[in-house]
């Protein structure tokens, strides 16, 4: 299922209230929550760098987040770089 603007948005608001805005605009710059295929959601980060970072310190945090704004479980955060896309 294809994430609507209004949820890849929400998504990040979340995030961002959480960390603060500094921290969201050093790693969180040009993301995308992009879909859900079952309990994956893919996200979109702007390299490869920045997708392995927060895959490995962010990725509990969108999961707990998604799976209360999109109202499913959410088990696997995979970030795949934009060039990917």
């Amino acid at each position: 299922m294809e994430l609507t603007q209004i949820q890849d948005y929400a998504i990040q608001a979340r995030v961002a209230a959480i960390l603060g805005a500094s921290e969201f605009d050093r790693v969180f710059a040009g993301i995308r929550f992009a879909e859900v295929d079952g309990p994956l959601l893919y996200v979109y980060a702007r390299d490869e760098g920045t997708a392995a970072e927060i895959e490995d310190d962010f990725a509990l945090l969108i999961a707990d987040i998604a799976r209360h704004i999109l109202k499913q479980a959410i088990d696997v955060v995979v970030v795949l770089p934009k060039v990917l896309q």
